[in-house]
């Protein structure tokens, strides 16, 4: 099924593509595969970077949109991602980098697009756990920027994923949740009160 991928802002889209056009913003950027790549870079595939700060006992998830990410594409290939942020202003552009982040949120997005079920793609950061999944949500029609995750969307954890927790391994958010609530609750010492 195809994935269905919420628009991105306008004004957040030009924001990327001005700094892509601006030799100073590239050449400033730690992306060395950006500023030697060959051919017109394009910003592709935004998706909604939503933060996940709390989680809590029951594994309920307050999450809260901090920006948009595009991979730029190079010829065949994603060579760097461009994030945006919303400011006071309106959206602005934030930065460009490049890592591992970027071909395993490729490669989440092409396994996403052979499951039989249609999703809406975003990302989820998880501050706390050094952790970012592609977050497929099963409402398509939702506005990207908004909501929570809900039991039976799917969350696939990108490579690096945390000690214990496969990478590119889809998740419902029912099942994962309750584990990573518990990878971030500070175990009592021993002799501390309960």
């Amino acid at each position: 099924m195809p994935l269905h991928v919420p628009p991105a802002p306008a004004p957040a889209l030009r924001t990327v593509l001005t700094a892509l056009g601006s030799p100073t913003a590239v050449r400033e950027a730690r992306t060395p595969s950006l500023l030697h790549s060959q051919g017109p870079a394009t910003p592709e595939l935004p998706l909604p970077v939503h933060v996940l700060d709390e989680l809590s006992p029951a594994g309920a998830a307050a999450t809260r949109l901090a920006g948009w990410r595009f991979l730029i594409r190079c010829g065949e290939r994603s060579v760097a991602a461009a994030d945006t942020m919303l400011t006071p202003d309106g959206w602005a552009f934030s930065h460009f980098f490049e890592g591992p982040y970027i071909a395993s949120t490729e490669r989440a997005l092409r396994q996403a697009e052979t499951m039989s079920q249609p999703y809406q793609p975003r990302l989820l950061s998880v501050p706390s756990l050094y952790m970012l999944t592609l977050w497929l949500h099963g409402d398509c029609t939702a506005d990207g920027a908004t909501g929570h995750p809900a039991a039976t969307d799917l969350l696939v954890p990108l490579a690096p994923a945390p000690p214990g927790i496969a990478a590119h391994r889809p998740h419902r958010v029912a099942e994962l949740l309750p584990v990573l609530t518990h990878r971030v609750t500070p175990v009592p010492l021993l002799g501390s009160p309960a």
